[in-house]
């Protein structure tokens, strides 16, 4: 079956209307990398036997994926198309976000089952006293203390990072957002748990560390959903949930308008959207005036026409 040319062809730049929110996410996540790389080394200097500490430290030492596959698919996201690679490494994208989601959903079960373990089997946390220049000091003030700082930093990226994902429709950081998230309400998930322990109620601990569980779990496997769909050439998702993004049905209604019998395919390859038009002669084709493309127009980086099987005879 033969195929119409391609409106336009997979360029290795990042377009320019996102080229300054897209080097600003790249600062943003390497700042991540430093801060919270900061915390993973505190956190596990005061960490002691408390639940909570260990839950949050393990979480905020997973909280550091997110950052790092979203820096390696960008630097592949600019190669140019080779012989190995001829469509290009736009959809490493695709994958880091699976690998983002598959980390998010992680950490929701990491946290829901060591809080399940601890109150099932009613392990009784202690946190005791430490000596520092000569002063003996309760550890728990040192805990919190580390869980304070922990709470900071994401709070400030989180809220940096979600207005960008949503400009350049990068899955990966909307997800590294809701990971920020996670780090801070773990934080103070954590401080309520020590405290409690210190005034005697062993299951505080526990319960803390399993609070903020089901909320993480549950952005997880929604995140895993939309990834296992992009990958499988699902219709391109919204990036907060499953549902078909807009910009794709409204760019599916203006070709419908104009090509009534034209069958629409379209795709995801990272943050673009890949078009395919079927049962169209490549006569019929006149374009699409761009006043009938999505809002964020640089989101569509492909259109191509198939012919309906007669046109091979």
């Amino acid at each position: 079956m033969s195929e119409g040319s391609e409106t336009s062809s997979p360029a290795s730049q990042i377009p320019d209307a996102i080229a300054g929110d897209i080097a600003r996410s790249k600062r943003l996540e390497i700042w991540t990398l430093l801060w919270i790389g900061s915390i993973v080394v505190v956190m596990g200097l005061v960490m002691g036997s408390s639940q909570a500490m260990k839950s949050a430290w393990v979480e905020d030492v997973l909280s550091l994926v997110p950052a790092i596959v979203f820096l390696v698919a960008l630097h592949f996201e600019k190669r140019k198309p080779d012989a190995k690679f001829r469509f290009g490494y736009r959809r490493v994208n695709s994958l880091a976000f699976l690998i983002a989601a598959v980390t998010l959903t992680g950490v929701g079960g990491f946290l829901l089952f060591e809080a399940a373990k601890t109150l099932l089997m009613q392990e009784h946390p202690t946190i005791g006293p430490i000596t520092i220049f000569g002063q003996t000091i309760w550890l728990g003030w040192l805990m919190i203390a580390a869980l304070l700082y922990s709470v900071i930093p994401p709070v400030i990226l989180g809220h940096m990072k979600h207005p960008i994902a949503e400009k350049i429709q990068d899955k990966v950081l909307h997800t590294d957002a809701l990971m920020q998230k996670a780090d801070w309400m773990t934080g103070l998930a954590g401080v309520v748990g020590v405290m409690g322990v210190g005034l005697g109620y062993w299951w505080a601990d526990a319960a803390a560390a399993g609070f903020i569980s089901f909320e993480i779990l549950r952005d997880g496997v929604k995140n895993l959903r939309t990834a296992t769909a992009e990958l499988i050439d699902g219709m391109p998702r919204e990036l907060e949930g499953d549902e078909i993004a807009e910009d794709a049905l409204e760019l599916e209604q203006a070709l419908l308008r104009q090509y009534p019998d034209a069958k629409i395919r379209m795709r995801e390859s990272g943050r673009y959207i890949l078009v395919q038009i079927d049962n169209i002669m490549m006569d019929e084709w006149r374009g699409l005036d761009p006043i009938d493309l999505p809002e964020r127009q640089w989101r569509v980086d492909q259109i191509s026409l198939k012919c309906p099987p007669e046109a091979d005879h």
